[in-house]
This record gives C-alpha cells, sequence and structure tokens, in this order.
C-alpha cells in the first residue's frame, strides 16, 4: 500500500487519556480512525466528532477486547465500513495495584482478562486479517523494567505481552507487518494523577532525568513514528518512552 493512501487504524480503549491522543494523532497523521471503547459511549463519540471537524475521518465501535467474539466483530465493523484493517494499536488495558500476597483472584483474573487475554485477541485477529504492510503496535509499561513493589500482577501481564510482541513480528514473517511494542513510564492522565498526592506525583515526576511527567502525546508520537512510513525498518522491538527513566 503507497504510503499516501489513508490506513485504517484500530485503537483499542480510544475514549479518553493515551488512547483518545493516539486516535487524534494517528487521525492527523491521515489515518482513518476506528475509536474502540467498552463502556464509555459519550466519550468515544465526541472524539469521533472532534476528529471530524478537524478534517479526520473516524467512527466509534464498542467492543470488550477480553471477548473474543466482540473483537472478532469489531474487525468486521471496520472492514464493513472501510475495506480493511492495516493499524491495531492495542492501547486498551487496566491497572490495579496490590501486593502479591495480597492479591486476589479477582484482581488476577481482571487484569489478565483485559490486559493479556484482549491483547491476544485482537492480535489472533490482527494476524489473520491485517493486510499486508500493516502496523501493530503493543502498549506495555516501563514497570516491566523498573520492578516496582505493588506493580506484580500488572507488570506481569505487560511482560507477556511483550513476549507476544517479539514472537509475532516473526510469525508474520513474508507479509511486511511490523509488530512493536511502546512502554511509557508514568504519563500525566486522569488514571495515574487520581488518588496520588501531590508529593508523590512530583517524586514520580523526577525519577527520569528530563523530570517531568510524560503527557499522552508524547505516547501518540511514538506510536506514530512507529505505525509511519519512517519507522518501517523497526520490527519486534520494545520502546520505552519514559524520558530515560529506566
Amino acid at each position: 500500500m503507497e504510503a499516501s493512501s489513508p490506513r485504517v487504524a484500530i485503537v483499542t480503549g480510544a475514549s479518553r487519556g493515551i488512547g483518545a491522543a493516539i486516535a487524534r494523532r494517528l487521525a492527523g497523521d491521515g489515518h482513518i480512525v476506528i475509536v474502540n471503547f467498552a463502556g464509555r459511549i459519550a466519550e468515544a463519540e465526541a472524539l469521533v466528532r472532534a476528529i471530524e471537524a478537524d478534517g479526520g475521518r473516524a467512527l466509534a465501535a464498542q467492543a470488550d477486547i477480553g471477548n473474543a467474539d466482540a473483537v472478532s466483530r469489531l474487525f468486521d465493523t471496520a472492514e464493513a465500513a472501510f475495506g480493511g484493517v492495516d493499524i491495531l494499536v492495542n492501547n486498551a488495558g487496566v491497572m490495579q495495584l496490590a501486593s502479591i500476597a495480597d492479591s486476589d483472584d479477582a484482581l488476577f483474573d481482571r487484569l489478565v482478562a483485559i490486559n493479556l487475554k484482549g491483547s491476544f485477541n485482537t492480535l489472533r485477529q490482527a494476524s489473520r486479517r491485517l493486510r499486508d504492510g500493516g502496523r501493530i503496535v503493543n502498549l506495555s509499561t516501563s514497570v516491566v523494567g523498573l520492578n516496582l513493589e505493588n506493580y506484580g500482577i500488572y507488570a506481569a501481564t505487560k511482560a507477556a505481552v511483550e513476549t507476544l510482541t517479539r514472537i509475532l513480528s516473526r510469525e508474520l514473517r513474508g507479509r511486511s507487518i511490523t509488530v512493536n511494542a511502546v512502554a511509557p513510564g508514568p504519563v500525566a492522565t486522569d488514571l495515574f494523577l487520581d488518588g496520588k498526592s501531590p508529593e508523590l506525583i512530583a517524586r514520580m515526576a523526577k525519577m527520569n532525568p528530563l523530570e517531568r511527567l510524560g503527557t499522552p502525546e508524547d505516547i501518540a508520537a511514538a506510536v506514530s513514528f512507529l505505525v509511519g512510513s519512517d519507522g518501517g525498518w523497526i520490527n519486534g522491538q520494545i520502546l520505552r518512552a519514559n524520558g530515560g527513566m529506566v
């Protein structure tokens, strides 16, 4: 596919935060964006209107990525509306912190169902249905390198996603499809800031040598590079977008 041709991108968990920033950036880059959401329909539809107001093309599509049938229907929706899918950005995920000793079965099952099984569901569909020359970007976390207390199960699910990233990049040999992951450090989203004291936020902001939190736009820029023509030689890699924290 020519670089100038509009590509169709599915961005999971795109109704707010980092996912919304990625959707806006990719639409600004000229891609057609499927704004996936689980339950926040008003926010997803508002994002689509904002993208269209800026001259982009977008469509909101509900799917719980932990449900394999729903993920299949998500790809069906994209194909029916725009003829195919070229880009998958696996952004949807949840974070719940607890020590390993204090983690109950419900916490473990929730994180695995969304972060790991959800990513597996979308990667399986993408590996079957992405058009040749496509791009896959998974979202991991720099905590995989930091090994912070209370992040054990969350980090474990993301470490598994990183392994899937590297292996799928090899399994798609011959189709000119790249598979990479972006691993953010702390990013100033409502989800991150909620419940944290100003002192804790300031301390985390200074963990990297640039001495600030990341922004959703910082992460969107990294994704934009990987899915664009300039990122075509990057494959099977984990890009830690964290200001040099780890």
